[in-house]
């Protein structure tokens, strides 16, 4: 089983593309060579499916932290099929999953999830749809605190603040605005429903 997270940029045209560019290119090459298409669409393969909403929040949180630059993406769940080292190129259930997602249910929110198990779909698109009512209204400031917490497993408050250099009980006041242990949270769940169908 592999994920894929299909992908565009909202507002694209307002901003400088070599912004939002560099942001997508840096996390290509933390987690699996990606590709950017259309201008401003991409895709990458997350072949640990169980790390595809970790990795959609993190993008969320780099780009968001960009003024007036924004994100809709899939996330696809399935077996992969022919392989191909250009992403496009690849097929099977992930990339006809993530696909369908694009296509179909980001009509109704910026993130959703398609995989071969409808009662997973169900919960997690629900979940989905209650996170961003605050991820889609995350501020500057609040994308940083999110994007430095989940590229620092273990960053303390303290160190957070000292980073951004403001109080620690302002740094824990933008991370209750970001709604970052509820997201995280329900990422946890995520991750051990997902592990229970792939493991099982």
């Amino acid at each position: 089983m592999t994920s894929v997270i299909t992908g565009d940029i909202i507002n694209s045209r307002n901003v400088s593309n070599q912004v939002w560019l560099q942001t997508l290119k840096t996390i290509f090459n933390e987690v699996n060579p990606g590709e950017i298409y259309r201008g401003d669409s991409f895709q990458l393969e997350v072949k640990n499916a169980v790390n595809s909403l970790f990795i959609a929040i993190l993008i969320k949180a780099r780009l968001k932290k960009i003024k007036d630059i924004d994100v809709r993406m899939s996330i696809g769940i399935g077996a992969r099929g022919f392989d191909s080292n250009i992403v496009r190129e690849a097929n099977g259930e992930a990339f006809i999953n993530s696909g369908f997602a694009f296509d179909k249910l980001l009509k109704k929110q910026n993130l959703a999830i398609k995989t071969p198990w409808d009662e997973i779909d169900a919960e997690v698109n629900i979940g989905l749809g209650l996170g961003l009512l605050i991820m889609d209204n995350w501020t500057q400031n609040s994308a940083e605190i999110v994007k430095l917490t989940l590229e620092n497993k273990h960053i303390t408050q303290k160190e957070i603040a000292k980073k951004l250099s403001i109080s620690p009980s302002s740094a824990s006041e933008r991370r209750k605005r970001a709604g970052l242990d509820e997201i995280m949270k329900f990422e946890k769940r995520f991750r051990k429903i997902i592990d229970q169908k792939i493991t099982k």
